[in-house]
């Protein structure tokens, strides 16, 4: 069987339909989320088919910016978030009781949270509940709902990789196939788990629509990536202002920041904290 090299985003449609449909394959941006976190085996599932969902819609950003699915729930597994750029660039994490013995994930009476986040422009946030009981079932109420645009979605993750299949239905698109969506949908139905996981995308679109007229376009690349740094969480910092800060560094010697997302460690001291806070420098 082939293997999957690296991590992609392939778009693909079909000739005289209105139909469009994307294949995410995630490896080592799944694998550089999992290797700095020790999720349980079912967070880890659900969190990697959500980071696939992710990176198969962030090619609904055409501007530069940022798209961000957040699960949240009522149990001991709180919240599940993923985030992608307009380059394709994913980062995901997890929150949930790490004193309970399992974790309980259920996805009764849970919302799914769409952020869009433009680096100009005005956010947008839609809100759904989950009612299907999984990820793929509240992204295609959602789309539904919000965006009336029948879409379904196949998600799948394993020990060391994720992926996902989207086929979706254009809006206000010329079609000379009034069967096409009822068709197609019927046969990306058929797709297995493993099949998602470990075939190369062009080979599983032969295996499931080798009778389609089918036009494969040029793959993207998907990356891990995190935006935090040192400035930012500095500028983070600043908001709670001189004097907590100043409180804190005397109770503590030094403030500790670790990035949820990577992992990543910065350490603040005091004349850290003077920096932030030039005026008061001035005499």
């Amino acid at each position: 069987m082939s293997e999957i090299s690296r991590d992609t985003l392939q778009r693909f449609s079909f000739d005289n339909t209105d139909l469009r449909g994307e294949i995410a394959h995630l490896d080592d941006s799944w694998r550089e989320v999992i290797r700095r976190h020790q999720y349980p085996q079912i967070v880890r599932r659900s969190l990697g088919e959500l980071m696939a969902a992710t990176a198969l819609l962030s090619s609904n950003l055409k501007f530069a910016g940022r798209l961000t699915l957040q699960v949240r729930l009522p149990g001991n597994v709180s919240l599940l978030q993923a985030e992608t750029s307009d380059q394709g660039q994913l980062r995901a994490i997890a929150r949930y009781d790490h004193d309970s013995s399992e974790a309980d994930l259920s996805f009764d009476d849970g919302h799914l949270v769409i952020t869009i986040e433009p680096e100009q422009g005005q956010k947008y946030q839609g809100i759904t509940a989950i009612s299907g009981g999984n990820i793929a079932a509240a992204l295609e109420e959602y789309f539904t709902q919000s965006e009336q645009l029948a879409t379904r979605f196949w998600l799948a993750c394993g020990d060391n990789s994720a992926a996902g299949l989207m086929v979706q239905k254009m809006p206000a698109a010329a079609s000379d196939d009034e069967d096409a969506w009822d068709r197609i949908s019927h046969l990306a139905s058929t797709v297995k788990d493993e099949e998602l996981l470990q075939l190369p995308a062009e080979e599983l679109l032969h295996r499931l629509f080798h009778e389609e007229q089918t036009r494969v376009y040029p793959a993207s690349a998907l990356s891990f990536f995190c935006t935090c740094s040192k400035d930012r969480t500095a500028t983070a910092l600043h908001q709670l202002g001189y004097d907590e800060l100043q409180s804190m560094l005397h109770e503590l010697g030094q403030i500790d920041i670790t990035c949820e997302f990577c992992q990543q460690h910065y350490v603040f001291d005091e004349q850290d904290i003077n920096d932030l806070f030039p005026e008061r420098n001035l005499h």
